[in-house]
């Protein structure tokens, strides 16, 4: 597929059956037809594509005929962490899955980059990573639940908190 994108922001959202995708000034709708080991199949407005989907920790890379875009977190998730206190961090689902592992308990220390918890999703394994040292303030999951994407799953907060 010959890339017709010069930008590389792009805007993911979840549209029930499948995402909307703002890609510079272009509009998308993608649907996933089908899912396995980080390979996925798409309609990508009306067209079949395949994506390659490779993470490491909170960063994800999807790749389409040879073009390889880097994710983020949305700006909506950024908003709703900048209205709440400075020192906690909230790590959210990226997307709808099934908790598989909890590795730590309330209260813990965590470190930078440490693995917290793992999520199943479309068949791909998901490690949900510290994004700061600090202490696990609360953990809002347990393994085996089914969460929903931008869910709550674990607040850290700063080592020196309360």
């Amino acid at each position: 597929m010959k890339s017709q994108f010069n930008s590389t922001d792009i805007d993911l959202t979840s549209t029930g059956k499948g995402y909307q995708v703002v890609i510079g000034d272009k509009t998308l709708s993608v649907e996933i037809l089908h899912s396995e080991n980080g390979r996925l199949d798409l309609l990508l407005d009306g067209q079949r594509v395949t994506a390659f989907v490779s993470f490491d920790g909170v960063k994800r890379w999807v790749t389409i005929g040879g073009q390889t875009f880097a994710l983020t977190k949305s700006t909506a998730g950024t908003r709703r962490a900048q209205h709440g206190h400075h020192a906690q961090d909230e790590l959210t689902a990226p997307m709808p899955g099934q908790v598989r592992a909890v590795n730590v308990a309330e209260g813990e220390s965590v470190t930078k980059g440490q693995t917290l918890l793992v999520l199943e999703a479309m068949k791909m394994e998901i490690r949900v990573s510290a994004p700061k040292d600090g202490r696990v303030g609360k953990l809002l999951i347990q393994q085996g639940q089914t969460v929903e994407r931008e869910q709550v799953l674990i607040e850290i907060v700063d080592k020196l908190e309360s």
